[in-house]
């Protein structure tokens, strides 16, 4: 029933006044001619400020100290219409409820905040300026397209600027990049990953040009073998300088960035009515202050923001357990935004839309409802199981005698940036059939296929062709003492350098190139048919060719033909999973 039809009560959810008119198949705002002004908002209009006066050179200059994300701007609107037209539409083709759902979510089946953003516009022009936006400062691809993969870094800062957030730890936080995820998704949308990043993992955070409130650019010089989390805040760096940094550090730019503060996860919980949680045992963790018994709770609002700031009493107490209940609670939160319970409410899209909105700051290529909606559609193709979350591979610190940040662990975290950067999904959507298929004749793959040695039994000598200085001896000691393969040498540099990694074999050695290939990951193009050689016992061996495309002692040279590397935690978004 709509307000009309409970006497135009005060305080009435302004969700309920958007009822379905049986001819257009839509659901539109009705009022009576008597009936008091609607609460739902209706478009601002964006006010212009005064220009200050301009300063006297010989006034000193004082710039007003500002809290990161850094310049912000509130998209203006266009008039409103003329007065009697509002809420009227023009006689459509009765749609589906499905289709319509679709119109009203954007993106509410797509990951997290990103579903949130884009999740209804009902109103457009109330939710165009209710969006926040900062500079870019050049640091993106120039924002997402429809036709490429898509990487949005998403940046949970710890500011506790907002009601009830100066309880948590350091209230005058300038707001440093807390939990930072790098969501990339298939070109095909077939899958994606979800990439945590470590607050304290050690980096370089390179220059950054920044602009300023009066329009200049800054350049923030750049910092060595520091903590991650400090690409944002520290400095005065903004957003873009984080984007930046995980460009340097995974080889992978985004296109465009997304900053929550701790009312978003407040407001978007609320939003949809609380998130299901599940727990493996009691927690009381007064840090975070989180009071649960171990099973399933709905939490929204404070109870939420406790639950994903827990880190003392899961796992091993530190960071990198808090990022597994973090990713445990986005699943939680993501199935909630896709349940049928959320997408037929009105009442829980419109504040969804409303929180998404206001609780998010977006980089200047994703600054209006019109390009979410876009991102959230795209976004919105993605089938929750083919979502992973996962980390980037880290060990501790060996620098520090007690260690209280991580490193990469080289070979496993290279593996994982390549796989994003080449599009691999993580859940092997489709892995065995792609692009090696495609790329390869049968003639060619026929090459990996065929019995293979055992690993001692291989004799291949190791020569650089192009890969970074010692890159020969580092894969030796990869070869004999974790690959098994013990009859291997270094033969120095090759006579020339070469494009692509290659492994040169005789006939009757087509057993062991088939298993050197599996070992190394090398596809059925780098395998070339020739001659042997005589290795220092004057043995026949092989020659394997380290060219420039080499990455590292132990990582995967085709990332495509590979799985995801031993070790790496993961998990995929349509499952529920207890926090330990």
């Amino acid at each position: 029933m709509d307000a009309q039809g409970r006497g135009q009560a005060e305080g009435i959810d302004p969700a309920d006044q958007w009822v379905l008119n049986p001819d257009t198949g839509d659901y539109e705002l009705r009022l009576s001619p008597s009936a008091p002004q609607s609460p739902v908002p209706g478009p601002r209009r964006a006010t212009r400020s005064p220009k200050p006066a301009p300063r006297r050179e010989s006034e000193p200059e004082s710039p007003p100290e500002r809290e990161v994300p850094g310049p912000r701007r509130r998209r203006g609107t266009p008039e409103e219409p003329p007065p009697g037209r509002r809420g009227r539409r023009r006689p459509a083709k009765k749609k589906s409820r499905t289709k319509k759902i679709l119109l009203w979510t954007g993106g509410t089946m797509a990951f997290v905040v990103l579903a949130a953003g884009t999740a209804g516009y009902l109103y457009l022009e109330h939710l165009n300026d209710n969006i926040q936006s900062v500079s870019d400062d050049g640091a993106s691809t120039g924002g997402f397209q429809k036709d490429k993969a898509i990487n949005i870094l998403l940046i949970g800062t710890d500011k506790r600027t907002g009601d009830g957030n100066a309880g948590y730890g350091d209230t005058g936080s300038a707001g440093h990049a807390d939990t930072t995820i790098l969501l990339h998704v298939a070109k095909d949308r077939s899958n994606a990953t979800a990439l945590s990043i470590p607050r304290d993992l050690i980096v370089d955070i390179p220059d950054c040009p920044t602009t300023q409130e009066d329009g200049s650019t800054k350049v923030i010089p750049g910092s060595t073998g520091v903590r991650f989390n400090q690409s944002l805040g520290q400095s005065d760096r903004t957003p873009s300088c984080t984007m930046r940094t995980v460009t340097e550090l995974t080889g992978v730019t985004p296109d465009n960035f997304m900053v929550a503060d701790f009312n978003a996860v407040k407001t978007l919980t609320s939003a949809v009515g609380g998130v299901e949680v599940c727990l493996a045992k009691d927690i009381d963790d007064p840090d975070s202050h989180l009071n649960l018994s171990a099973g399933k709770h709905t939490v929204e609002g404070e109870e939420a923001l406790a639950f994903v700031r827990t880190r003392h009493s899961v796992g091993f107490g530190g960071d990198l357990s808090r990022i597994e209940i973090q990713q445990q609670f986005l699943s939680a939160l993501m199935r909630k935004l896709k349940s049928n319970d959320t997408l037929t409410s009105p009442s829980k899209m419109l504040k969804l839309a409303e929180a998404g909105t206001e609780a998010l700051t977006v980089d200047s290529k994703l600054d209006d409802i019109g390009k979410l909606k876009d991102l959230g559609l795209e976004l919105g193709k993605l089938n929750t199981k083919n979502l992973t979350f996962t980390t980037v591979p880290v060990v501790d610190n060996p620098a520090e005698e007690t260690p209280v940040t991580v490193v990469l662990k080289e070979g496993p975290a290279q593996q994982v940036f390549d796989m994003v950067k080449n599009d691999v999904s993580f859940t092997e959507v489709k892995q065995q059939e792609k692009e090696k298929q495609k790329k390869e004749d049968a003639a060619v793959a026929a090459r990996l296929k065929g019995e293979k040695s055992e690993p001692g039994e291989v004799r291949v000598r190791v020569v650089n062709g192009g890969a970074s200085s010692g890159s020969a001896g580092r894969e030796l000691t990869y070869l004999q003492n974790e690959a098994g393969v013990t009859k291997s040498e270094n033969a120095g540099n090759a006579p020339a350098d070469l494009p692509r990694t290659t492994l040169e074999y005789a006939p009757d050695q087509a057993d062991q190139a088939r298993a050197l290939a599996g070992i190394l990951g090398l596809s059925g193009a780098a395998m070339k048919p020739g001659e042997s050689v005589t290795n220092s016992q004057g043995l026949p061996a092989m020659t394997l060719t380290l060219g420039k495309d080499f990455k590292g002692a132990g990582v995967k040279l085709d990332a495509a033909s590979g799985k995801t590397p031993d070790g790496v935690q993961k998990s995929t978004a349509d499952k529920v999973e207890c926090a330990k």
